[in-house]
Formats: structure tokens, sequence, C-alpha cells
């Protein structure tokens, strides 16, 4: 992988402003923050958004991938303000299962999910390097 930023510009916070890649492609779909069960965690916003990491943890593992083969994460939420204002602890948690890998990132505010409860969903495309392919 190679991070794509423009020397002129401010380096970003917690993502990058591109990625280049070659390899293997994995497409995960939206994860929201129940567990296996479809059973919603305690901690609200902040125990959904580990779950829905750690649930795009588990589908990457079935294609042999890992959280730092991650190219592009997009984020949905329900509550802007609910999100800025966890944003220190969101980066805690992040850090700790994903490690520092800050792939190309959006966070868009909706109106609502699919399932009522879910405060957050999160889609990623992750890439596995090739063997031996020269580095992008």
């Amino acid at each position: 992988m190679q991070i794509l930023q423009p020397s002129s510009w401010a380096r970003p916070k917690g993502y990058s402003s591109g990625i280049a890649a070659r390899g293997q492609m994995i497409f995960v779909s939206g994860m929201i923050g129940w567990d296996a069960s479809g059973n919603f965690p305690a901690g609200g916003f902040l125990g959904q958004t580990r779950q829905a990491l750690l649930n795009i943890i588990a589908v990457l593992s079935e294609a042999r991938a890992k959280p730092e083969h991650i190219v592009r994460m997009t984020w949905y939420v329900v509550d802007k303000d609910e999100y800025l204002s966890a944003a220190k602890e969101v980066g805690t948690i992040y850090r700790e299962l994903m490690g520092r890998n800050y792939p190309a990132m959006t966070a868009v505010e909706v109106r609502g999910l699919m399932e009522e409860k879910a405060r957050l969903e999160i889609e990623v495309t992750a890439v596995i390097p090739d063997v031996g392919a020269p580095a992008v």
C-alpha cells in the first residue's frame, strides 16, 4: 500500500487522504454493532463502535485479511454530535482493535439505518497484497 498525501496539504488525523494498493480485494458490507446473536452490547454508541469493528475483523479473517489490509472505510452515523463528542474514545477503541492503520475514510450522518437500534454502520474495502508483487 502507498499512502497518497499531497506534500502541500496538512496531514490528516486518524485517516489518509488516499491509498493506492494492489492485490486481492475484499469488500465488507456495512457492519453494525450487534453480536453474532443479533444483540446489541451495553455501552451505547461506544459499545456499538467496538462491536462493529470486531464484526469487521471477523469478516476479514474469513479471507485471511487483517485490519492493516483495510484501504477504505465509510462510517454512517445517526447522530453527528454523538460521534464527535465520542471522538477521543472512538480513537482509543479504533487503535486498540485496528492498530495504527489509517485508511481513506469518510464519515456521514444519516437519517436512519435499517436496524432501528443501530447507532452506526461501517463498511470497508481491504486489499491483501499480491505475494512478491512490487510495492505500489
